[in-house]
């Protein structure tokens, strides 16, 4: 019976030590202030487009060069919930533009043909491992992620979902 109630005691205290740790470790991050880093959607509005060349799925060569403004580019990943719900509106803008569309597809090891093959059908098709150059030149570093590109080749608008002026049709 002494050592059920040793036990006790002993559980009891090393919990009151951890509540004092775990206090005080939430003092200290409210007095640094801070928040978590914003994720980032990719080039600003007014940044020109990025020097970068690559190959499409389908073999053609791609550069900044060759892309032509205005233009439409979307990231995608295999296997994420927000790319699957904005890939259809995205494909359905693309369908209904004279811009140019370009798509990246990030292979993180799942079957993205699927993607690439609905994206193919009425975009230019890029795809590389995550981090890869066209998403390090975008400064993309979040799915989906959704720019657009006006005349004089700068950025007018970049983001996780369609910009507005897309959703409304």
């Amino acid at each position: 019976m002494q050592y059920v109630v040793a036990a006790v005691v002993l559980v009891g205290l090393l919990c009151m030590v951890n509540l004092l740790l775990t206090v005080g470790v939430i003092r200290r991050l409210r007095r640094q202030g801070g928040s978590a880093p914003a994720m980032s959607e990719g080039l600003s509005p007014g940044e020109r487009v990025p020097r970068f060349a690559t190959m499409t799925t389908s073999g053609e060569p791609i550069s900044d060069e060759l892309l032509g403004a205005p233009a439409l580019v979307g990231f995608f990943s295999p296997g994420c919930g927000p790319c699957e719900e904005l890939l259809p509106l995205f494909v359905e803008r693309a369908r209904g533009t004279s811009d140019a569309v370009l798509a990246v597809v990030a292979d993180t090891g799942e079957d993205c043909a699927a993607d690439v093959e609905r994206l193919a059908e009425v975009a230019r098709v890029i795809t590389e491992a995550p981090q890869g150059p066209v998403q390090t030149a975008f400064k993309v570093n979040a799915y989906p992620t959704v720019i657009t590109i006006g005349q004089g080749g700068t950025v007018v608008s970049g983001g996780h979902a369609m910009p507005a002026e897309v959703t409304a049709s």
